[in-house]
């Protein structure tokens, strides 16, 4: 059976919606997507939870520093980075994304740790790769990479390196 059969949307555009909650709303393939200021971010995912989007999924960010902006609706002026939060809400069987521009000027965000404590490891990944910040985090230290690791490694503008590793055994 093919995507087609399947009844599934393949095309990579996007159409717009309604606003949900006073946010540009799209549909991206059969996912609700909404584009929230990075004031409002979160007070929309309190609203949401108590709509019953209980679990956070996933949190990550983005560096479009290197790429054109096409995929955002009017209104909405992109940013260098993106936080891309994906919510579930078990009980309906529902999953919606929020997407928030990031400046570069100010890469910071208010933590979602009091409403979703799950959200604490992916928050602290999302700093550790891209220097995005998240304000009230109750441990926003480093999580992959070692406490005194210069840069974010997933930047886009991150020079590509090497790190020498022994290997046990190996002649020196």
């Amino acid at each position: 059976m093919n995507d087609v059969d399947a009844g599934i949307d393949v095309s990579d555009d996007v159409e717009p919606m309604p606003e949900m909650m006073g946010c540009p709303m799209v549909d991206s393939r059969g996912q609700v997507v909404i584009h929230v200021a990075r004031e409002r971010y979160l007070s929309v995912v309190k609203a949401l939870a108590d709509e019953g989007y209980t679990m956070c999924v996933d949190l990550t960010g983005v560096d479009y520093s290197r790429h054109e902006r096409t995929d955002l609706p009017d209104g909405v002026s992109g940013e260098r980075f993106e936080v891309v939060v994906n919510l579930l809400d078990i009980t309906h069987r529902r999953r919606i994304r929020l997407r928030v521009q990031v400046p570069a000027s100010d890469p910071s965000l208010s933590t979602l740790f009091d409403v979703h404590p799950g959200t604490e490891a992916m928050e602290r990944e999302t700093f550790d790769m891209f220097g995005i910040n998240f304000d009230g985090h109750p441990d926003p230290s480093r999580i992959l990479m070692p406490e005194d690791w210069d840069g974010h490694p997933l930047r886009k503008d991150y020079e590509v390196g090497a790190i020498p590793v022994q290997f046990k055994g190996s002649p020196a």
